[in-house]
């Protein structure tokens, strides 16, 4: 029997021995950690916001309408940062986001709760959304600096991936406890606060970032064209992907409601999460036949098949059972289009190039909860899991479109710039 529990020990550590070997990159578990921490606030803002405002007002069409104004400047906002970030270091824009995001953060929870006006309110939203910088591009663009292997890249971006689900699985509830036994800005402040805290640590870790192209005085430099038609194909199949996470959410919740178990809510989306989170793990240490363009197709075509069974939910139960196995499409499909994407874009411009992908899942996310909301209420929260099966059939055949474009490699520069001009990486 102990020689059994040795050898499964073993096993165990086998399999698992590329994430190890991760960890031994010099910095690796500061920036990782740090990273971590500063990505909290994507879990947590959105749901935050609906928290206060609902909370301070009582209006949930008004609360959705302030997390859809957070999320929508973020996506604007974020890959502007990530191209500074690219053209003079992610330590200074890091500092510079944090401070603003926490300064901007404060003041949208005092003009909530000291009930100013409606303007403002969305005023300073905006600006609080438009403060935050993308940090799991910022911690894969150092993972690609810092490992010269492409499967070791693939294992890092799994683990990235997986780092991602833990948040979405840990924080939500976490917020929501706080709003509901403390105040309602408890949530959405500790969020803000645990997100500053990571952003600043990572911002002192310059050792682990990667270096900035050096400029010659009197040389041209080359413009790089970062929206390429293959990075847009993977950012629009990320965007139909994100409205499937948006929607999803929301119907969720209706349907836990409808069944008159409302905290039922919260297992089945962690739920999902666990699912993406496993399959993340599984992703990460296989060795994959074909090419990255082929694992993307495949990986999309699974997500999109996948979702279909959210068709058969029809009791609480099932739903679990169907969001667990929902959930195993996701983390492959997010590894593969961001593999792709480290693969495609210039190191010079690689922070901006991820944080496209990412962008495209905000502004779905955000697509995804308006339909689902407006299905909930014309079908009811069980017709209106077509809207999320929906959504994935259609990352699916966009995964196919973007596939016939990326089977031809992209030529991302595409004119030198004179060096007396501002002719910083563009898009």
């Amino acid at each position: 029997m102990a020689r059994k529990r040795e050898n499964e020990n073993v096993s165990a550590r086998t399999v698992f021995s590329p994430y190890a070997r991760l960890f031994s990159v010099p910095g690796a578990r500061a920036f990782s950690l740090a990273g971590w921490f500063a990505r909290v606030p994507m879990a947590t803002v959105g749901l935050g916001s609906v928290l206060l405002v609902a909370g301070e007002t009582g209006s949930y069409a008004l609360a959705g309408a302030i997390a859809g104004t957070l999320s929508l400047a973020f996506a604007v906002a974020s890959p502007q940062w990530a191209r500074l970030m690219d053209r003079i270091g992610q330590s200074p824009v890091l500092r510079w986001t944090a401070l603003l995001y926490l300064v901007t953060g404060l003041a949208f929870v005092t003009v909530v709760v000291a009930d100013g006006p409606r303007w403002a309110w969305f005023a300073l939203a905006a600006v609080c959304g438009a403060s935050g910088s993308n940090v799991g591009s910022v911690v894969r663009s150092r993972w690609a600096h810092a490992l010269p292997d492409a499967e070791q890249r693939q294992t890092a971006f799994a683990f990235e991936s997986v780092a991602d689900e833990v948040v979405f699985v840990a924080a939500p509830p976490a917020v929501t406890v706080l709003a509901a036994s403390v105040s309602p800005p408890a949530g959405f402040l500790t969020g803000l606060l645990l997100g500053v805290v990571g952003g600043l640590v990572l911002s002192r870790l310059e050792a682990t970032a990667p270096p900035v192209e050096r400029r010659v005085a009197g040389e041209p430099r080359p413009r790089v064209r970062v929206l390429t038609p293959g990075l847009v194909a993977i950012a629009v199949t990320y965007l139909a992907m994100g409205s499937v996470f948006g929607a999803i959410d929301v119907v969720v919740v209706g349907f836990a409601e409808a069944e008159g178990h409302p905290a039922a809510a919260g297992l089945a989306l962690s739920t999902y999460a666990a699912g993406s989170l496993v399959a993340g793990l599984a992703y990460g240490v296989l060795r994959l036949p074909g090419t990255l363009v082929s694992r993307f197709l495949a990986c999309a075509l699974l997500f999109g098949l996948a979702a279909q069974a959210l068709h058969l939910v029809d009791s609480l139960p099932v739903l679990v059972g169907v969001a667990f196995l929902a959930g195993l499409a996701i983390a492959p499909l997010l590894v593969a289009g961001m593999s792709l994407v480290e693969s495609r874009v210039p190191r010079a411009a690689l922070t901006e190039g991820l944080t496209w992908t990412s962008t495209g899942l905000t502004v779905g996310v955000t697509a995804g909860s308006a339909l689902a909301g407006a299905a909930v209420d014309a079908w009811g929260a069980e017709g209106a899991f077509a809207v999320p099966a929906l959504g994935a059939a259609l990352a699916g055949l966009v995964g196919v479109a973007g596939w016939l474009v990326l089977r031809r490699p992209d030529a991302p520069v595409v004119a030198e710039v004179p060096a007396g001009r501002d002719g910083g990486l563009t898009t």
